[in-house]
């Protein structure tokens, strides 16, 4: 049995390809995950950034909402990033009409927290359990942790705010690391994939 982990990219919407190159270099088979089948086939998945909203209406219209619900609570590892996050949190505090959650993370998270796109900004983020320094985070419209219960641990802030987050096999940030070429955050998560395989 390879020790190479498949990891999924939900490729419903948002920067898929630069998530497939990220877990490639991070020693992972990375493929692009629309349909329950595809998502049978994966031992952990990434939920890339995007725009939530329009996320969780797709998941639902293809038939990958209820599917992924069952795979992260069985434990399936899972990874969100910016939009991702959002659809990993328990709750939102400004949710879209109609707009649903996968869950996993006891979370709650604000969308558009840190402001619009044009007020993107690329920061250092010092993440807990992650060597080496500092992690490049590309914050794009993106969210931030309001608060999280007990089975959450917060790996990472930013100008006093959650930015990072980890629930047992489930992993969420508020940036985009994948935008940068510096990939320790997918090997970390490429980590708890194979820890669990």
């Amino acid at each position: 049995m390879s020790d190479t982990p498949v990891i999924g990219v939900l490729a419903l919407q948002g920067d898929v390809r630069e998530h497939l190159i990220a877990l490639a270099s991070a020693d992972a088979l990375a493929r692009p995950v629309r349909r329950p089948e595809e998502l049978a086939e994966v031992d952990g998945l990434v939920v890339p950034g995007g725009e939530s909203t329009t996320m969780s209406k797709l998941a639902v219209l293809f038939g990958m909402m209820e599917p992924l619900r069952e795979r992260v609570r069985a434990g399936m590892p899972v990874y969100g990033t910016c939009a991702g996050m959002i659809l990993l949190a328990e709750k939102i505090l400004d949710p879209r009409s109609g707009q649903e959650t996968v869950g996993g993370i006891d979370m709650i998270v604000r969308r558009n927290a840190f402001g619009r796109q044009n007020e993107s900004f690329e920061a250092a983020v010092a993440v807990s359990g992650i060597e080496g320094g500092p992690v490049e985070g590309v914050f794009i419209r993106a969210p931030w942790v309001e608060s999280v219960g007990a089975g959450a641990e917060v790996i990472a802030e930013h100008g006093g705010h959650i930015v990072a987050v980890r629930q047992g096999n489930a992993l969420a940030t508020s940036f985009h690391p994948e935008l940068t070429g510096d990939h320790r955050m997918h090997a970390l998560f490429v980590d708890m994939v194979r820890a669990v395989k």
